[in-house]
C-alpha cells in the first residue's frame, strides 16, 4: 500500500492535467503534499479551517473557511478529496478572471439557488471582516460589513430587484476593478489604496 498512497494513478493524473491548469509534475507534488497532510485522502471541514486560520493570524477565519470549504466540496459530502481540492485550487490560483468570478459567485450564493441576495452578500462580507481582523484601515464608506456589502450590491444589482444573477455578478465585477479587489479581498482594496 506504500506507493499507492503517495502516487496517483496515471489515468487520474492525465485526467486532472487535462482538466486543470496544472501539469503532471505539479499534480504529483500537490498530491504528495495533500496525502501527507491528509493521510486518509480526505480533508474535513475542521482540518480545512485549522489550515486556513494559519493564513489569517490576526482575525477569525472560521466562518470564511466554512464558505470556501463548501465551495470546494462539489459533491456536498462534507469532505474534500484531492480532485475537488486541486480543481478548486486550479480555478482560484490560475484560472481566468471569468472562471474565478464564477467560482466566487458559487461561494456567495450560499443556498445554491442561482442568485445572490443582499443577506448572502452580507454573510460573506462579515466573514471576510472577521478574518482580516482590525489590522486594516478601511475608507469610511466601507468601515462596516453592512456598508461594504450594500456598496458592492448597489453597484452590481443592475435591475435593482434585490438579487444578483450570475450575469450581473460577472458583468458588475468585470466592469469595475475596485469591485474585483473588494470581492477578492485584495489587500490594497482593503486599505483604500488604488
Amino acid at each position: 500500500m506504500g506507493s499507492s498512497s503517495s502516487e496517483m494513478k496515471p489515468e487520474s493524473l492525465k485526467e486532472l492535467a487535462d482538466s486543470t491548469n496544472f501539469n503532471e509534475g505539479e499534480l504529483r507534488e500537490w498530491y504528495r503534499g495533500f496525502r501527507k497532510d491528509c493521510p486518509s485522502g480526505m480533508l474535513s471541514a475542521g482540518e480545512f479551517q485549522t489550515i486556513y486560520s494559519h493564513f489569517f493570524p490576526y482575525g477569525d477565519a472560521t466562518k470564511f473557511a466554512e464558505h470556501v470549504f463548501r465551495t470546494f466540496d462539489e459533491n456536498d459530502d462534507k469532505q474534500i478529496d484531492f480532485k475537488e481540492f486541486i480543481t478548486a485550487l486550479s480555478v482560484t490560483s490560475r484560472g481566468k478572471p471569468d472562471e474565478k468570478l464564477s467560482w466566487a459567485f458559487s461561494m456567495y450564493d450560499l443556498n445554491g439557488d442561482g442568485v445572490i441576495t443582499e443577506a448572502e452578500m452580507l454573510e460573506i462580507v462579515k466573514s471576510i471582516y472577521a478574518m482580516i481582523g482590525d489590522k486594516v484601515k478601511l475608507p469610511e464608506d466601507e468601515r462596516s460589513p453592512e456598508k461594504r456589502a450594500k456598496k458592492i450590491f448597489e453597484e452590481m444589482d443592475a435591475n435593482h430587484d434585490g438579487m444578483l444573477t450570475r450575469e450581473e455578478f460577472l458583468i458588475g465585477a468585470q466592469g469595475d476593478p475596485h469591485i474585483m479587489k473588494l470581492l477578492q479581498c485584495d489587500a490594497s482594496a482593503l486599505s483604500g489604496e488604488n
